[in-house]
């Protein structure tokens, strides 16, 4: 599972100019998934995301996290997320999760986010042709990635 974890000051989605999903500050998540991830994986990643202190204090340190920032979380689903560049100039996709199994997984994951956190998810649509707006603040992006994490 990969996870690029975005603080924003806003960030929305939409679908044929309809805004499906937004958010004021908070986290911008694009997520993918790969064979061999399963609902332990998710578990813990959602366990990293909720407890980072990522945001700036009064001091500008990092320090302070999600919750203390009273932000929210806009998920979208990225298979990109696992592109295989090396061969050629056209990526493949192989390494990324098979669609069905990947929605059954973005959707436990979206789920677990709001149940242990509290805090309300919005989402894009998955699979569909989306357009991701958002402000980024810092910038400050991390790459989550299982494999290196767990």
């Amino acid at each position: 599972m990969k996870v690029i974890l975005q603080t924003v000051k806003e960030a929305h989605v939409n679908i044929l100019g309809k805004t499906v999903g937004s958010i004021s500050n908070g986290y911008l998540l694009l997520v993918g998934f790969t064979d061999g991830d399963d609902q332990e994986i998710v578990n813990r990643m959602v366990d990293k995301i909720l407890k980072l202190r990522v945001f700036a204090d009064e001091n500008r340190n990092i320090n302070l996290s999600l919750f203390d920032v009273k932000g929210g979380i806009l998920s979208i689903s990225q298979f990109t997320l696992y592109a295989n560049t090396k061969g050629g100039r056209r990526p493949s996709f192989v390494d990324a999760m098979r669609p069905h199994e990947a929605e059954v997984l973005y959707d436990y994951f979206n789920k677990q986010l709001e149940n242990v956190s509290g805090i309300h998810v919005e989402t894009g649509v998955f699979g569909a042709d989306m357009d991701v707006y958002s402000i980024n603040d810092g910038p400050f992006t991390l790459v989550l990635d299982s494999k290196e994490l767990f």
